[in-house]
């Protein structure tokens, strides 16, 4: 289901509601442009794709990221999925039932799980994945190839400029300490 505004209406009433309040506008708009591709892109692909597998967003990300790994430990899977503990043990049982993957104590640390495929997993990811690769050019289809790499490239900027220092980030706004300097040498204060 589309969004109930356009991109361009939700734009101007943005641009109304903030007037002239002292934000860094492009930010603003790359982040909030950024999540709205995410959410249309997931939701393209959950009903395109997936919605043949009858699967959601989570259980595919999870499926992916135990079929590139072969083994991995949960805790992991959830991290790289980017879903709690919680909601992955839903996920799991869901996906166990189905006969898709399978869990088993650590050899080492019996307090941990690992995951792996099931040959139907495995069977399923290698029908399965071509067509949502399918899906994933369709996506893109409006760039051409230079573009989506910098789009490509743009992307992984952020998600390692997060890794690297987001941590960093929010422990100084939880302890409410000045950060260091941004860029261009501004410092930046909490309040």
């Amino acid at each position: 289901m589309p969004a109930h505004f356009s991109l361009t209406e939700t734009e101007d009433a943005v641009n109304r509601r903030l007037g002239s309040m002292p934000i860094s506008r492009e930010a603003l708009v790359a982040v909030s442009n950024l999540h709205r591709a995410a959410a249309a892109v997931r939701q393209h692909l959950e009903n395109s794709a997936l919605r043949v597998a009858a699967l959601t967003w989570s259980a595919f990300v999870v499926l992916w990221v135990v079929w590139i790994w072969e083994e991995i430990e949960t805790r992991h899977v959830a991290a790289e999925a980017g879903i709690s503990k919680g909601t992955l043990t839903g996920i799991i049982k869901t996906l166990e039932s189905r006969g898709l993957v399978r869990r088993r104590q650590h050899p080492d640390d019996g307090r941990l799980a690992l995951l792996r495929l099931t040959p139907e997993g495995l069977a399923l990811m290698e029908r399965l994945f071509p067509a949502f690769n399918e899906e994933e050019a369709f996506v893109v289809e409006a760039l051409d190839g230079e573009e989506s790499a910098r789009l490509a490239d743009t992307l992984r900027r952020i998600v390692t400029h997060l890794e690297e220092h987001g941590e960093d980030r929010r422990a100084h706004l939880r302890a409410k300490t000045p950060l260091p300097p941004r860029r261009g040498g501004r410092r930046r204060t909490t309040t």
